[in-house]
């Protein structure tokens, strides 16, 4: 993975919390989220990280696939789930019908990248077409496609993954209409390309990516504090709506509803449910807290799950059998991302941390999943909440090198403080394969949040 210096990238670096620039101590508290960018700053950091992606990236992702060509065409409000991904900010969304057309030249001379579009796209894509009707624009896009007369043209149809099923069936039809039979014959699934574009992660982006997941682990360390939880008064609907509009006022979208839940003493759940908690309830002293919430910024999204405690009046620290239960859960994690070797597959993963749970004697839950540009992005499938068996296609896609992760999970452990109740300790960190390694993008935490 190649990546280009972007000095421009160096003020959101300062941004970072200290430990974090120094390489993110695992377990470390964030007590504020540190900075954020204007949108109008927020404009060249993404954007340089794009134009390495498509001089960097790109071009290998095409040969490693298999591809000549690859085309992505959509039109707007129906906008293929790449497109965003390929094109600069401000843009918002595709024009009338905005075609974008990669052709692999070789290594030495890389990828031609042209739009065939009514809207240019700046330096990123050279114009191709000087408007016309849509019968104009269908056949210049012919032209341009004959003219290079590709072996192997990718378009976005796929039946297993929604990521590489972004051409319509309309548009489609009026792709082969204009191709001819000939041509047609060569248009194949560019699906296995479209997932390793949006799962492989960037020098630049990983540069930038702890710091997007110091936000949103700062926000969840504001909320599970006194200064938002009164015990008695305060809801966990309340926490979850303080979740939602600090990252409003923050001006950083969250992609799900936050969620927040109790767990307390009295309160009893086997150990096979799937989810333990109540919502919608007043928290109380001796509470165990839960709350999940991902948020996207700088076009990366995070996925994270903690846990807080409101101490009982005269408690100064969390009970020893939930500090105990917490260190389970970090013993889990450990078990999970030890199983992360390039190649194995999501259901081999799945299957090996399982296995060593058990081994360990941990009750284990296991359904984790890629992160990068969507929330719950494309790559190994390890696990879900509701089967912890092999899962079709997207449990067998292999394990790459440059990936990014959600650690997600959860552990049941018997807490003998409450007359040895099952408690749910759920967590979910972001975090990056390296090819070797699984690196807690801001730390993991492995400490108590804890409501006075």
């Amino acid at each position: 993975m190649t990546s280009r210096p972007a000095a421009s990238l160096a003020f959101l670096l300062l941004c970072l919390p200290p430990v974090l620039a120094a390489g993110a101590e695992q377990g470390r508290v964030i007590d504020t989220p540190p900075a954020v960018l204007a949108q109008r700053l927020r404009v060249t950091p993404v954007n340089e990280m794009l134009q390495d992606r498509l001089d960097n990236l790109l071009p290998g992702l095409m040969r490693e696939t298999d591809l000549d060509m690859w085309l992505v065409i959509n039109r707007e409000y129906m906008e293929d789930p790449v497109y965003l991904t390929l094109v600069p900010e401000p843009v918002f969304a595709a024009r009338r019908t905005t075609m974008l057309v990669f052709h692999e030249r070789g290594e030495e001379a890389g990828v031609e990248r042209l739009t065939v579009s009514r809207y240019p796209l700046g330096d990123y894509y050279a114009s191709a077409w000087d408007g016309g009707t849509d019968d104009d624009q269908w056949e210049r896009l012919a032209t341009l496609i004959r003219e290079r007369n590709p072996r192997r043209i990718g378009i976005d149809v796929s039946r297993d993954w929604a990521f590489g099923d972004g051409l319509s069936a309309g548009l489609r039809d009026r792709l082969e209409q204009a191709l001819g039979a000939e041509l047609s014959r060569r248009l194949v699934s560019a699906e296995d390309l479209c997932i390793r574009w949006l799962e492989t992660r960037t020098d630049l982006e990983l540069e930038t990516y702890p710091h997007v997941v110091a936000l949103a682990r700062g926000v969840l360390a504001e909320a599970f504090s006194s200064k938002v939880i009164t015990p008695g008064v305060t809801t966990t609907t309340d926490v979850a709506w303080y979740i939602r509009q600090r990252f409003a006022d923050l001006d950083l979208p969250v992609w799900f509803m936050p969620y927040v839940n109790v767990q307390r003493r009295g309160l009893i759940h086997e150990p096979d449910t799937a989810f333990f908690g109540e919502s919608d309830v007043v928290i109380r002293p001796g509470d165990v807290l839960h709350t999940d919430v991902g948020i996207h910024y700088l076009r990366l999204a995070t996925d994270t799950q903690e846990m807080g405690y409101v101490l009982r009046p005269g408690e100064e620290d969390v009970p020893a059998g939930l500090r105990k239960a917490l260190a389970t859960g970090n013993h889990w994690q450990d078990l999970l991302t030890a199983s992360f070797v390039s190649g194995r597959t999501g259901n081999e993963i799945l299957a090996a941390t399982l296995e060593a749970s058990a081994t360990a004697d941990i009750r284990a839950h296991v359904y984790s999943h890629p992160l990068g540009f969507f929330g719950h992005a494309p790559g190994p499938t390890i696990g879900m909440w509701d089967n912890q068996g092999p899962t079709p296609v997207r449990g067998d896609w292999p394990l790459h090198a440059h990936t990014a992760y959600a650690i997600e999970g959860n552990v049941v452990v018997k807490v003998p403080e409450w007359d040895d109740q099952w408690v749910q300790i759920k967590l979910e960190q972001s975090a990056v394969f390296d090819g070797e390694k699984v690196i807690y993008l801001a730390g993991r935490q492995t400490r108590w949040h804890l409501i006075r």
